[in-house]
């Protein structure tokens, strides 16, 4: 690992979540996930896309989705490269378990962190990640892991969310209820360039903003309960939002000039080699 303190150049407000929360959480959504799964659909094919671009790299012997849900990219991988060993990695057995129930019987699945993943080292020509970094407390650990696992060669593409995802939601909320976090917030992109290029050297970090369209806030506080993607901060109510809140809530949401209600979502692609 080139620099194991990087982790300090976390979100200096940023709760910790626990790793029981976020497994438990997105095994609760395995069955509606796909259903909503608009954004992670959207991020995931641009690296697809990627990957179809680049010929000199055909058929990786070994592909690692990690943190692959219910399996969706998990499936596309083998598509795009049927001869390969394709395995699936998530931190939720619920999620495991639904993705082996959509998938076929030669793909390979585990249950483990992903910065402690029980695989040997070089093992690995391609690791696909999608929207999943963003929920480690330490994304370090989670790039010395992909550093560990890769071939000399081997290729690394990682997707995520940084901060100024989900503004809008963000401040209808502080005007709806004041001093009460909503929104999970995640690193900057200035953090996350610097921890990248600290942990794999000569690596591309890339962000642009994805918007989407919903009929009205409500639907997009479902969406992200279908997804699992709520507010997962230890300070989080523990009980049910008054139905007060979530109209003074949608009331605040900001809303565009032609009525539109748009999320943005704050995004950055990671994209690395191996040195030979």
């Amino acid at each position: 690992m080139a620099n194991g303190g990087m982790s300090s150049l976390c979100v200096a407000d940023k709760p910790v979540i626990l790793k029981s929360d976020i497994a438990r959480a997105f095994g609760k959504a395995s069955t509606t996930y796909e259903s909503a799964s608009r954004l992670q659909r959207l991020t995931g094919n641009v690296m697809l896309k990627r990957l179809a671009r680049q010929p000199d790299f055909e058929a990786p012997p070994a592909i690692l989705d990690l943190g692959c849900g219910t399996g969706w990219f998990t499936r596309k991988l083998q598509q795009l490269y049927p001869v390969s060993r394709v395995t699936g990695a998530d931190l939720s057995p619920g999620m495991i378990e639904h993705a082996q129930s959509l998938s076929d019987p030669k793909l390979n699945w585990l249950v483990a962190d992903a910065g402690y993943l029980p695989l040997p080292d070089s093992g690995f020509d391609l690791i696909f990640s999608n929207l999943m970094i963003q929920w480690c407390e330490h994304p370090n650990e989670v790039l010395h892991e992909c550093w560990r696992l890769l071939k000399p060669g081997g290729r690394l593409m990682i997707s995520t969310l940084v901060d100024g995802a989900l503004w809008e939601l963000k401040l209808a909320w502080s005007k709806a209820d004041p001093g009460r976090a909503h929104v999970n917030r995640f690193e900057t992109f200035a953090a996350l360039s610097a921890l990248v290029s600290a942990e794999l050297p000569g690596a591309v970090a890339e962000a642009r903003t994805i918007r989407l369209p919903y009929n009205s806030p409500m639907a997009l506080v479902s969406e992200l309960k279908f997804l699992g993607a709520g507010y997962k901060g230890s300070e989080r109510r523990k009980t049910v939002t008054a139905p007060g809140r979530l109209r003074e809530m949608c009331r605040q949401y900001p809303i565009g000039p032609n009525g539109e209600v748009i999320a943005s979502y704050e995004t950055a692609w990671i994209y690395w080699q191996k040195p030979e």
